[in-house]
């Protein structure tokens, strides 16, 4: 019996999980957050099953691996809150490299019409009997420039959205694909030509606050931007000055860089003790989600097979083809020990 124990779940979590696990796995699911403080909880069990907030630095991996854990299982794609040098030679670390793009990319369009057409707010008003239009004036994707910002998987789901609008697509990626209906271009291009902003690109050291004060002068006025990667990747207080001067004309955002204190809890009832989100707000021409854009049935169902065939995979000798390689992630593919034995160590 393989014993796992999950971390920061949810109802459709253990929805999705129940369908797909046999007799041969055992999950005990906890609804806090992993953390220095919560690592005892894995006591006992082989494997850890993780999301986006967890925290997995190197005082939380060396507990675990005092613990005897032996895999750490990301039930999501992006591991920028991993330390893989304190857990090579340690702990393998894998993870859902895909789980229906088209969730999330769909789910960026629906943010940007909801935001361009005030569909949101005219939710609200006809609700109280208010049929007036005044001040819902939108303009047309048709004939528009929008910018992506991470041609993978996801941003080619999106790219292929926005072509069925009729819009001009600009795309930025370091490592351009083959077969994507966009136009190549250099970033700095994209940020001046794009009319919408969108962000579809794993964080990393190099793009870490990729929209800045400075990217953010160089951006068409009314400019709108669009973010359902990583919160890091926008400086939020650089965001909310562009917004405060009308340089940028419109923000939807499905993550943020201070979201783990914040997002997938009722924080209804408390008073909200970040105050740039705060602010973000309260801003009219702010749209916030609370890190949903992955949430449909496609998507809960791939990512739940995919993480248990990767404990089964791991537990059963197998090769681990969706181990995370610290020497690829490093950056050093030359060393990568997974191209000969199939795991990184």
């Amino acid at each position: 019996m393989i014993k796992a124990v999950m971390f920061d779940t949810k109802p459709y979590d253990i929805e999705s999980f129940d369908k797909v696990i046999g007799d041969d796995i055992e999950i005990n699911y906890y609804e806090t957050k992993l953390d220095r403080r919560t690592a005892e909880l894995a006591r006992g069990c082989d494997v850890v099953i993780t999301f986006v907030n967890d925290v997995l630095d190197g005082e939380v991996i060396a507990r675990l691996a005092t613990l005897d854990v032996k895999l750490i299982a990301l039930r999501c794609a992006g591991f920028n809150n991993v330390d893989f040098k304190a857990a090579y030679g340690k702990i393998h670390i894998v993870r859902v490299p895909a789980y229906s793009p088209h969730a999330v990319a769909e789910h960026t369009m629906a943010m940007l019409l909801t935001s361009l057409r005030r569909i949101h707010k005219a939710y609200n008003r006809t609700r109280d009997f208010n049929f007036s239009i005044a001040g819902f004036t939108g303009f047309d994707l048709y004939g528009r420039t929008v910018g992506v910002i991470g041609a993978g998987k996801i941003g080619r789901a999106f790219i292929d959205i926005c072509n069925g609008f009729g819009m001009r697509v600009l795309a930025y990626d370091k490592y351009p694909g083959e077969g994507v209906n966009a136009e190549f271009v250099e970033l700095d291009k994209l940020i001046s030509e794009s009319d919408i902003i969108s962000l579809h690109c794993p964080l990393t050291e190099e793009n870490y606050h990729i929209i800045d004060g400075d990217s953010i002068s160089r951006m068409k006025d009314g400019v709108y931007i669009l973010n359902t990667s990583r919160g890091a990747l926008i400086d939020a207080e650089s965001l909310l000055e562009g917004i405060k001067s009308k340089k940028i004309g419109a923000a939807c955002l499905d993550v943020y860089e201070e979201e783990s204190d914040v997002f997938f809890d009722d924080r209804s009832g408390h008073i909200l003790q970040d105050d740039t989100l705060a602010r973000l707000l309260s801003m009219p021409n702010v749209l916030v989600t609370s890190h949903q854009a992955f949430l449909t049935e496609e998507a809960l169902a791939g990512i739940a097979e995919t993480t248990v065939a990767n404990i089964r995979a791991f537990f059963g000798g197998e090769k681990l083809v969706n181990e995370i390689c610290y020497h690829c992630s490093d950056g050093d593919v030359g060393e990568c020990k997974k191209q000969r034995g199939g795991r990184c160590f």
